[in-house]
C-alpha cells in the first residue's frame, strides 16, 4: 500500500545531499546478485532507500561497485559513482566527495532500506540544531553485534565496537546504526582523516565520530526504532525486513479504509494502490503494479500482479490476474480463472476455470466455465475480440485471431476458428454419434485384451 511520502521542508535554508552506499556484494546472502538489488515487498532494497531519501534530500548520489549495471539503471536519474576498490565505508563515501556541494551531507546504506522520511527529517533537524555531526541510533532487542553509542550530557563521546567494549559498555542499549550527517566541508575533511589501521585494513565510517569529537564538534544521536535501522546481511534478515514492511503496508491499507479480513495473511507490494471500501479476504498476494478501485472485493487465495481492478469488481477466490489485466467495474473473475493482457468490460463475467489471454471482452459478456482463448501459435501472440452482451458457452475454445460480435452466442463445447457476426449463433463442434450397445462390447474387448497380455 503506497503511503504518501514526506515532502521537502521548504523552511530548511541549507541544501542537503544524501550519499547512498550500495557497493556491497551478496556474499553473505549466498547470492551472485548485488546485495542492494534483492527485493522487499516487490521493490529492490536500493529503490526503497531512494524513495525515502528523495522525499527529504535535494540531491542523491549512489555509490556502487564495478560491474553493477542493474544498480546503475536503478539509481537513474540520480548521480552514480563507482567505488572500484572496496576499502570500507569511509572509502566509499569519499568517492562521492566531489558531489557533496554546499550544505549538509548524510551517508545512508542501501542494505538499511527501511529508514523512513520522517526519521531522515529528524536527522537533518538535529544537524541544524547546533550539532556538528548527527547520527542515527537504535535500541535493538539483541544488541550484541552492534557498536555502542557512548553519551555524556546529551553528546556522543565515542562509538565502541562490541568486541572492544567493556562489560559496562556492553550493558548500554543504545547502538550505532551507521548513518551520519554533517556539514559538507566538515564531512569531507573528516573523511580524509580516516585511517585503515585495523585488522581488515579498511577505512571505516564510524571513525568519523572520534575525528569530529577531536575537532571540537558537537556529536548528537537521533534515536529511531530498530525496525527502521536494522541492517540486512543475510536471507534471514531479508525475511525479517519483509515482515517489517508488510506490517507497515497492512497498517497503511487499513488506515486508508481497506478491510483486511486476516491482515497477517495478505502480502502487498510497495506500490500497491487500493481505494477505500475494498475488502481483501485471507491469503491474497499483490505483486507489483496493482490498482484496485473502491468497493471491489478480492476473495481468498487470489494472486494479482500488474493489473487494474475497477470499482465494485469481484475477484476470486483462487483467481490469477497477470500483467496487463484490466477488469472493469462490477466485473467478475471467479475461481481458477486466469487473465493476462486482457480487458474485461463493465459487468463482464468469467466465473470458473477459464483462461483469457490477449483478449478484449465487452461489457456484460458471460464467458462460460472451461473456456480458453488460444492466443499463442508457438511463435506469435494473437488477440481475441469479444463484443458486448455475448454469451460464450462452457468448454469453448476460441482460436485467435478471432472476433465475436455483439450479442452473439457461442454454443458449449465449440472450437471457434472464424469470426462470428453480431447476434449470430456459432456451433463449432462435431456432430454427435450414438452407437447402441457399443459400450458393453467395447469393455469386453478391452478386458479380453488385458487377459491375453497378462498371459
Amino acid at each position: 500500500m503506497t503511503v504518501p511520502s514526506a515532502s521537502h521542508d521548504s523552511a530548511r535554508p541549507r541544501p542537503a545531499t544524501a550519499i547512498l552506499l550500495a557497493a556491497g556484494l551478496g556474499t553473505r546472502m549466498r547470492s551472485s546478485l548485488p546485495k542492494a538489488i534483492h527485493p522487499i515487498a516487490g521493490r529492490p532494497m536500493l529503490a526503497h532507500l531512494i524513495a525515502s531519501a528523495a522525499s527529504v534530500f535535494d540531491r542523491l548520489v549512489v555509490v556502487i561497485g564495478p560491474d553493477m549495471p542493474e544498480l546503475a539503471a536503478l539509481a537513474a536519474p540520480h548521480t552514480v559513482v563507482v567505488q572500484h576498490e572496496r576499502k570500507g565505508t569511509a572509502h566509499a563515501a569519499l568517492q562521492a566527495m566531489p558531489h557533496f556541494g554546499d550544505g549538509d551531507v548524510a551517508v545512508l546504506y542501501a542494505d538499511n532500506p527501511l529508514v523512513t522520511p520522517e526519521t531522515l527529517q529528524r536527522l537533518l533537524a538535529r544537524r541544524a540544531d547546533d550539532t556538528g555531526l548527527a547520527l542515527l541510533a537504535m535500541r535493538p532487542q539483541d544488541p550484541a553485534r552492534y557498536g555502542r553509542v557512548i553519551e555524556a550530557n546529551g553528546l556522543v563521546s565515542e562509538i565502541v565496537e562490541f568486541k572492544d567494549a567493556t562489560d559496562a559498555q556492553r550493558a548500554i542499549g543504545l547502538c550505532n546504526a551507521g548513518v551520519l550527517c554533517a556539514d559538507a566541508q566538515d564531512f569531507g575533511r573528516w573523511l580524509q582523516q580516516v585511517g585503515s589501521d585495523n585488522a581488515a585494513g579498511e577505512f571505516y565510517l564510524t571513525d568519523v565520530v572520534s575525528i569530529a569529537n577531536a575537532a571540537g564538534a558537537a556529536v548528537r544521536a537521533v534515536e529511531a526504532p530498530e525496525s527502521e535501522l536494522r541492517g540486512i546481511n543475510s536471507r534471514a534478515e531479508l525475511a525479517q525486513a519483509e515482515a517489517t514492511i508488510q506490517t507497515r503496508l497492512r497498517a497503511a491499507a487499513m488506515d486508508a479504509g481497506v478491510t483486511l479480513v486476516a491482515p497477517e495473511t495478505v502480502f502487498f507490494s510497495a506500490d500497491t494502490l487500493i481505494a477505500p471500501d475494498v475488502i481483501v479476504h485471507p491469503n491474497v498476494v499483490f505483486g507489483p503494479g496493482v490498482r484496485i478501485g473502491a468497493f471491489a472485493e478480492i476473495k481468498a487465495f487470489s494472486h494479482l500482479e500488474g493489473c487494474t481492478v475497477g470499482e465494485g469488481a469481484l475477484i476470486g477466490p483462487y483467481a490469477r490476474l497477470r500483467p496487463g489485466a484490466k477488469i472493469g467495474a462490477n466485473a467478475h473473475v471467479g475461481n481458477f480463472v486466469e487473465v493476462k493482457n486482457a480487458e474485461l468490460g463493465e459487468g463482464a463475467k468469467a466465473n470458473h476455470l477459464t483462461y483469457i489471454g490477449d483478449a478484449s471482452v465487452g461489457a456484460r459478456t458471460n464467458v462460460g466455465a472451461g473456456t480458453i482463448t488460444c492466443n499463442y501459435d508457438g511463435v506469435f501472440k494473437h488477440r481475441t475480440q469479444i463484443g458486448e452482451d455475448v454469451f460464450v458457452g462452457s468448454n469453448s475454445i476460441l482460436v485467435a485471431p478471432v472476433s465475436i460480435g455483439d450479442r452473439a452466442l457461442v454454443t458449449a463445447g465449440s472450437v471457434i476458428t472464424a469470426d462470428v457476426p453480431a447476434e449470430a449463433m456459432a456451433f463449432g463442434r462435431a456432430r454427435q454419434s450414438t452407437l447402441e450397445g457399443r459400450a458393453t462390447t467395447f469393455r469386453t474387448e478391452l478386458k479380453d485384451k488385458k487377459k491375453k497380455e497378462q498371459g
